[in-house]
């Protein structure tokens, strides 16, 4: 087996690790049923994710009958207590992510995440799932502090900072589904793979990652390429 050229690769997790669809529909449409306004299809909901919750239920609120501030803050609330305790009722791993991961970690490559979502979220949700020990990091929107969240590079230095603690070094690349993912990676100066069975808000081929796969079979051999070429 040839040297991996990776030896750190981080993953998004909404729409990229996990399809999360199900359950951020559900948070959703609570909040708006709430705000008694009608509730978005499971299509839908797919591409408002990515900028956080909070930017999720801005563009709901929007689109189900106009933003309004007050409303914002009576409902997001709402949102997040009944997303905190009905997060993992619908999400699941992406076919073949598992399988993925194993490989990683087979080669010796140190796993993290970087999300937009909380980072008490995150780790809630990987850990219902049994999926939190995988990780050497675990990176939510808040966890850089304000203003910090992707596409800010920082919370991408911070995933490698922290694998780097844990002995890992040489080079990192990320994988995601939105703008925020891969112009992190960009801004942290690292390559970029995007995914494109994710919650895409555009064409994927908009996204500008220097590599787009349509399965996890696809991942291991594209960095493998991507780690020649770049």
């Amino acid at each position: 087996m040839d040297r991996f050229p990776f030896d750190i690769v981080g993953f998004d997790l909404d729409g990229t690790l996990l399809d999360t669809s199900g359950d951020l529909l559900a948070a959703t449409n609570h909040a708006l049923g709430l705000a008694g306004r009608p509730l978005l299809g499971p299509e839908r909901i797919k591409t408002m994710i990515g900028g956080g919750a909070k930017n999720m239920l801005k563009q709901g609120l929007t689109e189900s009958g106009g933003y309004d501030e007050a409303v914002m803050a009576r409902v997001y609330p709402e949102l997040l207590a009944f997303y905190g305790e009905n997060l993992a009722n619908h999400s699941r791993p992406f076919e073949g992510a598992l399988e993925t991961l194993d490989e990683l970690d087979r080669r010796g490559t140190r796993v993290a995440v970087v999300t937009n979502k909380f980072e008490r979220f995150a780790v809630r949700l990987l850990r219902e799932l049994g999926l939190d020990h995988r990780f050497a990091a675990i990176i939510g929107g808040d966890t850089m502090g304000r203003g910090n969240s992707k596409p800010s590079p920082a919370p991408i230095h911070e995933m490698i900072a922290r694998c780097r603690a844990l002995g890992s070094g040489g080079r990192a690349a990320f994988v995601g589904d939105s703008i925020y993912d891969i112009l992190s990676a960009r801004n942290a100066g690292i390559p970029s793979v995007a995914v494109s069975f994710g919650f895409l808000m555009q064409p994927v081929e908009e996204l500008g990652a220097d590599a787009v796969i349509d399965s996890y079979a696809q991942l291991i051999p594209t960095l493998s390429r991507l780690g020649g070429a770049i």
